[in-house]
């Protein structure tokens, strides 16, 4: 990958699965990385990881729930990093208390909406919101949010999780259209199934299999998958892509 050489880049849910993917190929490519996370033990563990292997890496706490966090995260990245090329928002509220409980309008109790909407979706505003003043300073930036086919297959049931992700897309185009003339990229990706620590904690097999069946692949997806995607995103190689939503799910979902 061309263009992520010295590239300095914070990613928001970093510990695990996509974004600790993310952050190995990132630093693979040249790039230093600040790694955020409400789980500091594993974060810490994946920075280790790139540390260890010659990449420069940091483990920053957060919640992105939590304003006073968020805006900390992303000013300890820039005092960590030297500055901020890149932002990779990855994390989501998937605990099951929350996502199993998450069904359809008539039973999904508000709750559920309340959390899942403040984590998946005013939790990229809300880093957004942190990391763009420092970006605009600089003339430039890129910025590749985590959406899903979610958000617009019609599941009948996650039908917070559904919202919160329709919204990111909505927020990733106003992003673009407001700010693009001012050096600001900023894409969604839109994962299918991938089998990520998360997914395979979740033990829905049966799930996995019917997607098998409808999938215009051979495999269901892979962190890495997803990863080289946002890397692409990321690096100057990307430079030409603003205000997309690319599905990136083995051809599961086929849309203009």
């Amino acid at each position: 990958m061309n263009g992520l050489t010295d590239k300095r880049i914070a990613i928001a849910g970093g510990a695990t699965g996509i974004g600790a993917e993310t952050a190995r190929r990132l630093s693979s490519d040249g790039a230093a990385v600040a790694i955020g996370d409400v789980n500091l033990a594993r974060a810490t563990q994946t920075a280790e990881e790139i540390n260890t292997n010659g990449g420069r890496a940091t483990a920053i706490q957060f919640d992105l729930s939590d304003d006073a966090a968020v805006a900390s995260f992303v000013q300890q990245s820039v005092e960590f990093l030297g500055g901020l090329d890149g932002l990779f928002n990855v994390g989501a509220e998937m605990r099951p208390a929350i996502f199993e409980n998450d069904q359809t309008v008539l039973d999904t109790d508000m709750e559920i909406w309340k959390r899942t909407l403040d984590v998946n979706l005013l939790g990229y505003g809300r880093t957004i919101k942190a990391a763009l003043p420092i970006m605009l300073a600089q003339g430039s930036g890129a910025i590749v949010n985590t959406s899903s086919g979610a958000a617009f297959v019609g599941l009948p049931n996650r039908i917070a999780y559904s919202v919160s992700k329709a919204g990111i897309n909505a927020l990733t185009r106003h992003v673009a259209s407001r700010w693009g003339r001012e050096g600001i990229r900023c894409n969604t990706l839109m994962p299918g199934l991938v089998r990520s620590d998360t997914q395979q904690g979740m033990g829905h097999t049966d799930v996995e299999e019917q997607v098998l069946k409808e999938i215009r692949h051979t495999r269901l997806g892979q962190p890495a998958d997803i990863a080289a995607t946002a890397a692409f995103l990321l690096s100057s190689d990307g430079e030409w892509i603003n205000g997309q939503a690319w599905s990136i799910d083995g051809g599961l979902t086929i849309r203009d």
